[in-house]
């Protein structure tokens, strides 16, 4: 009998697949990445509650073109269509920073900088539905942590990328390449529907071809009746408003000591190398090991620990400090809480993995966002440092350690995994 944490024979070709997959969608990603933090560096973090504002305002538009597009195509339509959409957006910025000049770089900064938000939570987001929809939860626990290791690569690729060739092939190169990766993970999206059709879910064999249907705003709806759905919105926010603080003062701190553009995208993507770097050592030696012994609640928990830790010194030491609490949480947040989380998804119906994670992943997020940058320039001007920032900071990653540790309760989780957390109790 093979180990429960070995990968099977017939796993093999789709873990492969998957792992170029979310390679190619995260290299999309962190090519283009340092552009848009650039921008935020630029101008400061008071100007980032507009930045989310119209982050927010557009996700929210968005978000029922997409429970439409769910509504009416199989999956297998579906999933590529998005990235296709995708494809055209980016390859239409090519011709708009030829034109900088003429459109002012500013306005289109604003402009990149959401469609760089947007772009990034929907083809992430859509990408663990799938997976969500290929794998059962036994499968999961197994494959995600793998699975997350091929993003790891291309988060760090991506950035890598950009610095050996933002001064070679400019903005619009960039941009290219970002495409034509997201065109090979259309590929892999093709490739992984058919072992699909060869090794269905266990119970569920039609999977692959129902209409996933519902109505266009169905995943808000179920995301409020849901304690479980619930959970994970509120786990999201806390996860948010950690980061978007760390985000603010790093903006801060980059604009301050960065003066050029080209200096701060060098800057960004080199935090980005080495958080995804860390990430990846997360990965291997921490979230597969406990993902597949104790299942998702501790993973969740460590997750908030690890921020609490991080922010805990932050309070205590500013300067510099903030670059090392940047790359710890968000390599944390992405290699750590981001597969615990989603594999909660595959205990859950098409419709659910679909429209609810896409609503959680898009709008709850970007409202977290523009609530906490928001709440943050309403502190500072009431006096308030980043002693004061860290530390609130600190409480809301302890609150989302306490929820992920009780989330396994929950009676919407099937017995496999709450058998694993109450283990772990």
């Amino acid at each position: 009998m093979l180990h429960k944490a070995a990968v099977q024979r017939h796993e093999w070709a789709a873990l492969a697949i998957a792992f170029v997959y979310f390679f190619c969608v995260l290299a999309a990603y962190f090519v283009i990445r340092p552009v848009r933090d650039q921008l935020s560096a630029a101008v400061g973090s008071t100007a980032l509650p507009i930045f989310y504002a119209a982050t927010f305002v557009a996700s929210l538009a968005l978000v029922p073109l997409f429970g439409a597009m769910a509504a009416r195509w199989k999956r297998r339509q579906f999933v590529p269509a998005v990235y296709a959409v995708c494809i055209v957006g980016m390859l239409a910025f090519i011709p708009l920073f030829q034109m900088q000049e003429q459109i002012g770089a500013r306005t289109l900064g604003a402009i990149f900088f959401v469609w760089g938000s947007v772009f990034n939570l929907f083809v992430v987001s859509v990408f663990w539905s799938f997976m969500a929809d290929l794998f059962d939860t036994e499968q999961a626990h197994r494959l995600f942590p793998v699975i997350a290791l091929g993003g790891s690569l291309g988060a760090i690729v991506g950035p890598a990328l950009t610095r050996a060739l933002i001064f070679l092939l400019g903005v619009s190169g960039l941009l290219a390449i970002s495409a034509a990766l997201l065109g090979v993970a259309i590929a892999c999206v093709f490739a992984l529907s058919r072992w699909s059709r060869r090794h269905p879910v266990r119970g569920d064999e039609r999977r692959e071809e129902r209409i996933i249907g519902g109505s266009m705003l169905a995943g808000a709806r179920q995301t409020l009746r849901s304690p479980l759905l619930l959970r994970i919105a509120l786990l999201m926010l806390l996860g948010d408003a950690v980061g978007t603080v760390i985000y603010a003062l790093l903006a801060d701190y980059s604009g301050a000591t960065y003066p050029t553009r080209e200096a701060r995208i060098d800057f960004a993507a080199s935090l980005d190398l080495w958080t995804n770097l860390a990430q990846m050592s997360l990965q291997l030696v921490v979230t597969r090991p406990l993902m597949v012994r104790f299942g998702t609640a501790p993973v969740l928990a460590l997750d908030g620990a690890i921020k609490a830790i991080m922010l805990a010194g932050l309070v205590l030491v500013g300067g510099p400090w903030i670059a090392l609490v940047a790359v710890v949480t968000r390599a944390s947040a992405y290699g750590v809480f981001k597969p615990a989380a989603d594999s909660l998804y595959t205990q859950v119906d098409a419709e659910t993995r679909y429209k609810a994670k896409n609503f959680i992943d898009t709008a709850v997020w970007r409202f977290g966002d523009l609530a906490v940058t928001s709440s943050f320039n309403l502190l500072r001007a009431l006096g308030a440092g980043q002693p004061v920032f860290a530390l609130l900071s600190m409480l809301a990653a302890a609150g989302s350690s306490w929820i992920g540790w009780r989330i396994v309760r929950l009676p919407e989780l099937r017995a496999d995994d709450a058998a694993r957390g109450a283990d772990t109790r």
